[in-house]
């Protein structure tokens, strides 16, 4: 699985041209699996992504998580992060996995971090043509591969 974070001021999802979810600060989480995903990827991004340290403190100092600063977080599926552009200028989606994987595998993931963060989490809708409008803080963005563990 990989991940990219951005902390953000807010974030908004629409489909259709219709709010369909929204947070204020906290994470905005783009979401994508691969085929080699188990439940231990899972498991590992979700302790993961909830110790990060990218909140500041009093002193201005990236020193506090998402439960610390009583932050939101919205996931949305995002199957281009596993993007290949070694070969032409067309990506490849090959190691994106297939719906029939990806959705339940999406699915568990957001179980997963709900019990884990104990607060609504915003989604978009898996599948769907959505846009995304928010204010990157900082800019602050964090791309975590589970895959890539040192």
């Amino acid at each position: 699985m990989r991940v990219v974070i951005q902390r953000c001021k807010y974030a908004e999802l629409f489909i259709d041209n219709e709010k369909f979810s929204c947070i204020d600060k906290g994470m905005m989480i783009l979401l994508a699996v691969e085929d080699s995903d188990t439940q231990q990827d899972i498991d590992w991004l979700v302790k993961k992504i909830l110790g990060l340290r990218i909140f500041d403190d009093e002193n201005g100092v990236m020193n506090l998580d998402i439960n610390q600063t009583n932050g939101q977080i919205m996931v949305v599926s995002q199957f281009t992060l596993f993007a290949s552009t070694k070969k032409g200028n067309r990506p490849s989606y090959l190691r994106s996995s297939k719906p029939e994987f990806s959705e339940p595998m999406y699915e568990k993931f957001l179980l997963t971090l709900k019990t884990a963060f104990a607060k609504p989490i915003a989604t978009g809708r898996f599948g769907a043509d959505m846009q995304i409008n928010l204010c990157n803080d900082g800019p602050v963005t964090i791309i975590i591969d589970s895959k890539i563990k040192e």
